[in-house]
């Protein structure tokens, strides 16, 4: 199984954080957010790593990462994103990378206190489809927001004015090679970006979806607020415990 890690788009939400470096390169208390993100995937034993980046300072993340190294890695795969086309296009660019294997995706603002070592073991058992993972929270309507029927998913809508739940499909999935035949069929959103909440609808209609509830806080770090709490609650408890 290989891990992609999504760190593209512009940040426009974040400026003017965002006029000199791209949004994954901001600090989350003592390391840059993209650390995180790439240190979840080690921790559940994955050691296959692309990451997805794009804007003015892609070669930024090259001069940080390296090949790895610090994340006790051989290697780092890297690819570049041109413009802003939404979840689903920058995963797009991971096909070649994921050469028919599962891939478990981590958006590249999402910082965990503890890990997904146990959903990943799970999905590897899984033999097709995808696996979502969820959290709770007071606002989900800024997300993609699962409805629930006799305990199964039904539907995520994308950022609803009136939730069907309190959970939130957060910025973790895990996808079998199918993925990439049903993102070529994909059309744009009322937003012009490839939804990724349609990927996960699909495989919510062919009945091939799992889910997992994170365990511990998370935070997306996508806006002022979540960054300064994802920065706080690292100070105070750490992140990516094993």
């Amino acid at each position: 199984m290989k891990g992609v890690v999504l760190a593209g788009g512009l940040g426009t939400r974040m400026y003017p954080l965002t006029k000199v470096t791209n949004k994954h390169l901001l600090p989350v208390y003592r390391e840059p957010m993209i650390y995180y993100p790439i240190k979840m995937l080690v921790n559940a034993g994955i050691d296959e790593i692309l990451i997805v980046t794009g804007g003015n300072n892609a070669g930024d993340f090259l001069r940080l990462l390296g090949n790895g190294k610090d994340f006790g890695l051989k290697h780092l795969n890297y690819t570049y994103q041109e413009g802003e086309g939404g979840i689903a296009a920058a995963l797009s660019l991971a096909e070649h990378f994921a050469d028919r294997d599962k891939i478990v995706v981590v958006l590249g603002d999402n910082v965990i206190e503890k890990n997904i070592r146990e959903a990943v073991k799970s999905y590897r058992r899984q033999e097709e489809g995808a696996k979502i993972m969820l959290k709770e929270v007071p606002d989900p309507q800024r997300f993609g927001v699962p409805a629930f029927e006799d305990g199964k998913i039904i539907r995520v809508d994308e950022k609803p004015l009136k939730p069907a739940s309190s959970y939130a499909v957060i910025g973790i999935y895990m996808y079998d090679p199918k993925v990439f035949d049903f993102i070529r069929t994909l059309k744009p959103s009322e937003r012009g970006e490839l939804e990724i909440t349609d990927v996960n609808n699909f495989y919510i209609r062919e009945g091939k979806i799992t889910w997992d509830v994170l365990d511990g806080w998370w935070s997306d770090a996508g806006t002022f607020e979540s960054l300064q709490y994802a920065g706080n609650m690292v100070a105070k408890t750490g992140a990516n415990k094993t």
